[in-house]
């Protein structure tokens, strides 16, 4: 580790803990502000905000665009508070589950489950709460952090209890594989945008977005059941609600198709709480290598 990676782990590592020892609900007050923060200091993360938002929900109502500004906010701060508490206390948070006999009768029924969730809500504390009604290893996959100096810190809040994780390379597909061929649990987060090689080109909210074919391919493992979970930020950080539900789109077809459907499922989840979803990653940019979409202007 080079000085530079040393010093920045050393300060994220004070911030991160000092910002696990706030109460939640003071950790959402600050986290809203510093969501503004950012808005207002960043005309990129700006503009992909209002952009994504707008495109998606149309011209956003002066509330639901101040909403998910502060809501991007606490969803970064509260991510300190989920990897550093001790991991009852995080569970403790959760007031409501809902759609819970889903994840029941698949277990009961000896299947595996694929987990989809969405950067909706607290999709850090989705693995974990999987994992620990599931009653069954979770798998979940994941990006190194850009810097690497940070990794034994993100590897330490995640890897607890149940839950292990797989890189986002082919030696962590085949981990994900193998958890569900022995009719363990995976978590995937769907709307990232995959490398070149890696995604089709699917519809969101109505315009093209380079989608992960995973998990598409993953659910497609016999005696598998794919479950969409979301958690929800309770208002004045008086803890969480889960939201489990099965798929309501028609998933039959080639792979295109397959991930058309799973991107549709995301939007319905994402209109029960647009506020809380993480509107300024740039979703619909085009990876280094891929080629555009093809339109009817350019289609013959």
């Amino acid at each position: 580790m080079n000085c530079l990676a040393r010093n920045i782990f050393m300060w994220v590592d004070f911030f991160s803990r000092l910002f696990a020892r706030l109460p939640l609900p003071w950790l959402y007050r600050l986290g809203g502000a510093g969501g503004w923060l950012v808005y207002l200091c960043s005309p990129t993360y700006r503009r992909h905000l209002r952009d994504n938002l707008t495109q998606a929900m149309g011209a956003p109502s002066r509330a639901l665009l101040n909403q998910a500004i502060a809501e991007a906010g606490r969803q970064a701060l509260e991510i300190c508070w989920i990897w550093l508490r001790p991991l009852d206390t995080v569970l403790a948070q959760v007031k409501a589950v809902y759609g819970l006999e889903y994840v029941e009768a698949a277990r009961r029924d000896g299947a595996g489950i694929l987990f989809v969730t969405p950067h909706l809500g607290c999709f850090e504390l989705a693995a974990h709460y999987c994992a620990h009604v599931g009653g069954a290893p979770l798998t979940v996959l994941y990006r190194p952090p850009r810097y690497r100096a940070l990794e034994p810190l993100m590897q330490a809040g995640r890897v607890r209890g149940s839950v292990k994780t797989a890189p986002a390379d082919l030696a962590g597909v085949k981990q994900l594989l193998k958890a569900l061929h022995a009719r363990d649990m995976v978590g995937i987060l769907p709307d990232q945008t995959p490398r070149a090689g890696e995604g089709v080109w699917a519809m969101f909210f109505g315009r093209p977005a380079w989608t992960m074919t995973l998990g598409a391919r993953l659910s497609e493992v016999r005696d598998t059941r794919t479950i969409y979970v979301w958690v929800e930020r309770l208002a004045r950080g008086q803890g969480y609600a889960v939201h489990y539900s099965l798929p309501t789109q028609d998933d039959e077809g080639d792979l295109a198709n397959r991930c058309a459907a799973m991107n549709l499922e995301i939007e319905r989840l994402i209109r029960q709480c647009p506020a809380q979803y993480l509107w300024g990653y740039h979703r619909y940019k085009r990876p280094r290598g891929v080629p555009a979409p093809e339109t009817k202007e350019t289609a013959t």
